[in-house]
């Protein structure tokens, strides 16, 4: 067991609730491994007391946190300064003390492209869906322009919310690479072979049978179905997709290599593959998966 002295940092969790997270088993794991005085809790933050948490954090010496719903917009005017991408996006998951403050990164996103990367999946070029219009997949639509996807659909339950994002990574980039769909619209999307990727909490356990399209037609045009979910193992949208021929992968991963990228982050370490593939058994150890 590891041991806590005088010397132990502590590192956590905010967001409100935070009694679900996986995070510590990821960082606690870490931390004994490499032999670093670190120790990562959860932090709930009650709505309207996060000033006062990243106040109390910096005065107790908090080397670093990562940051959960709902705090991954709101955090950003309270940062020192945030990362060119983190800023870009609008989403800080990930805060680094720097001396004087916190700095905040998105390791969403280098999570998410680290997970699709090691599962074969590509982006540059392809067409792609995004389910949902939220933080997440506001989150995964700069992924899909910042590494060349060819054309993107985002669909939403709401077209209205779908449109104000698309307008909005539009811009950034300069180009109109996002089309925005409301669910109810999804034949309107053209025959093609598509990588759709599930940005929505849709099917998440204990509601596992919510789904964002049920048709089937839709399905038969998704080669390749990535879910940011990880519990269920596979969620309603990847039977569909593979169902309908495609493959599929959960969002296991994505939550392993973006705490990986945190813990990079605050320490100067680079974690090996074998701790990788070590780590990722106990979290579906953890899971029951």
């Amino acid at each position: 067991m590891k041991s806590i002295n005088g010397h132990t940092k502590t590192l956590g969790l905010i967001g409100y609730p935070v009694g679900h997270t996986l995070s510590p088993v990821i960082h606690n794991y870490l931390a004994e491994k490499y032999g670093q005085e670190l120790v990562y809790v959860p932090l709930p933050v009650e709505p309207g007391k996060l000033e006062d948490a990243l106040k109390g954090a910096a005065a107790f010496g908090f080397p670093g946190m990562n940051v959960t719903v709902p705090y991954k917009n709101d955090v950003i005017p309270l940062c020192m300064e945030v990362d060119e991408l983190a800023a870009k996006i609008g989403s800080v998951n990930t805060l680094v003390w720097n001396g004087m403050g916190y700095k905040g990164y998105n390791t969403d996103v280098t999570g998410l492209y680290r997970a699709m990367t090691e599962d074969g999946v590509a982006i540059e070029g392809e067409n792609v869906v995004i389910l949902g219009a939220g933080g997440v997949s506001r989150t995964v639509a700069y992924l899909m322009a910042d590494k060349k996807a060819k054309h993107v659909y985002l669909m939403n339950r709401t077209f209205e919310k779908a449109a104000q994002l698309a307008e909005h990574v539009n811009k950034d980039f300069r180009q109109e690479l996002i089309t925005p769909l409301a669910y109810e619209d999804h034949k309107m999307l053209p025959e093609g072979d598509y990588l759709a990727i599930q940005a929505t909490s849709l099917g998440m356990s204990p509601r596992t049978e919510g789904v964002a399209i049920e048709d089937a037609e839709f399905y038969r045009k998704i080669k390749c179905g990535y879910e940011i979910i990880f519990n269920p193992a596979k969620t309603r949208f990847m039977k569909l997709v593979e169902e309908a021929g495609g493959v599929a992968y959960n969002g296991l991963k994505m939550l392993l290599y973006q705490g990986i990228d945190a813990y990079e982050l605050w320490n100067p370490v680079k974690i090996s593959r074998e701790d990788i593939e070590a780590l990722y058994e106990i979290m579906k150890e953890t899971l029951g998966l």
